[in-house]
């Protein structure tokens, strides 16, 4: 092999009529009479080599017609733009190194495979077109995520995994033995960034939290990434705009960036095009109306939302919507209450069109110790694991605001996937702990 200068596929377009070396695998190759293309991926793209029988010796020009798919291969040659495709090249070969044959054939083949087969070889799709497109999207929504927080002045506070206690009790927690004593992996890191924004004033983590939710719905997993804000003095109405100016922030960062694997994944954009703040906002009653009006007369006050119903309330509008102030009974012991109607919660869920469901989910936290700390009795939480959280109201207390959002379900909603197993590498569903 030459001394040529080692590049990505995704830097091409830089070297064009340069000879250059490329390392990666065999994605896929056909033939044709003197010529031998070889699709080869790398991580960054695949590009498609040319093989010319009247450039290379006869030994290589016959071992590149056995080559078997996932070869890891060093390719020289000479960058070309594609005659026909404008904006793609190809390497026109004149050498080919194979640095790691397979010692069996690869499983995965272009027939169709069961959801099974898939997920038991998840750590070899990962490198199919498809799932490589589904993790950039991924990555692209994580980096939009901290850039828009960074932008902002907030401040990356990470949250413990391991908590003596639950936000919402522990019924559906992980629960393990912490030296002794019982701990939990985390659910959320809301009460801690509460404390949190006490010091910085705006903050969020970012982090895997887990739930042991008994659930085999397209839409959980037991292992998932959220980022959750928190921010000092902010209400309802602040809160509320936060969450619309951040997830316009997320969707058209990912509209700039990632097109071409939004198109691989045949993601109809158009939806996504108007997820541009401000977004409408209905209260939860009127989400009430809206599903009594729309095929659930049975709808009530009082009953909660599932995948069915959010499907319904969201496809009345062109863009996510924001539903607020759901009974107070329906939402978890921190929830402030609304001074104009105490039976209902200072609380918002951003629900996403397209039947994507709920994405966020926050609101205004309570910040008076006394009735803290009768919410705390009420819902019959352990005092003694909320002492330090009722700190927060005992020295300076002040009213604040925040939300979370799962990664996870973003991903699926932008990426228009209809099972959220495909939006993390490594999938943890309720049977399944492998790959």
């Amino acid at each position: 092999m030459t001394d040529t200068n080692i590049v990505s596929i995704a830097r091409l377009a830089d070297h064009v009529g340069q000879e250059v070396t490329l390392r990666g695998w065999l994605y896929n190759k056909r033939s044709s009479g003197k010529l031998h293309f070889l699709e080869v991926r790398d991580g960054s793209g695949v590009v498609q080599a040319v093989v010319f029988k009247g450039d290379v010796s006869p030994e290589l020009f016959l071992a590149a017609d056995h080559l078997q798919q996932e070869t890891s291969l060093e390719v020289v040659g000479t960058v070309k733009e594609h005659g026909k495709i404008k904006g793609q090249y190809e390497l026109q070969a004149k050498d080919v190194k194979i640095l790691g044959a397979p010692s069996r054939e690869y499983p995965i083949s272009p027939k169709e495979h069961g959801t099974d087969f898939l997920m038991d070889n998840r750590h070899l799709w990962l490198r199919s077109k498809r799932q490589h497109a589904i993790v950039r999207v991924r990555h692209a929504i994580i980096k939009a995520v901290r850039d828009f927080f960074d932008q902002n002045d907030f401040t990356l506070v990470d949250a413990p995994i391991f908590t003596p206690n639950a936000c919402e009790g522990t019924s559906n927690l992980f629960q393990t033995d912490y030296h002794g004593d019982p701990a939990y992996l985390t659910q959320s890191g809301q009460l801690y960034m509460e404390a949190a924004a006490a010091a910085f004033g705006k903050v969020y983590c970012f982090g895997p939290t887990f739930r042991a939710e008994k659930s085999k719905t397209r839409r959980h997993l037991a292992e998932f990434w959220m980022v959750e804000p928190e921010v000092a003095f902010m209400n309802l109405e602040e809160d509320m705009q936060l969450a619309e100016n951040f997830l316009s922030f997320v969707v058209q960062r990912v509209l700039e960036t990632r097109r071409p694997e939004l198109a691989i994944l045949e993601r109809d954009t158009k939806m996504l095009e108007n997820v541009k703040a401000p977004f409408p906002r209905i209260t939860y009653h009127q989400a009430i109306e809206i599903l009594q009006q729309n095929g659930h007369p049975e709808a009530k006050v009082g009953d909660d939302f599932g995948g069915d119903e959010e499907t319904v309330i969201s496809n009345k509008f062109d863009r996510p919507v924001i539903v607020h102030r759901y009974p107070m009974d329906l939402k978890a012991f921190y929830f402030a209450k609304d001074a104009s109607d105490p039976s209902l919660a200072l609380n918002m869920d951003v629900l996403a069109p397209e039947g994507y469901g709920e994405i966020v989910g926050g609101g205004q936290r309570e910040d008076d110790l006394a009735r803290l700390e009768g919410a705390i009795d009420h819902h019959k939480l352990p005092r003694e694991a909320f002492e330090w959280y009722l700190d927060l109201r005992r020295y300076g207390t002040f009213p604040h605001a925040g939300f979370g959002l799962g990664i996870e379900r973003t991903v699926s909603w932008i990426c228009g996937l209809p099972h959220v197993r495909e939006t993390i590498p490594f999938p943890r569903m309720l049977n399944r702990l492998a790959p």
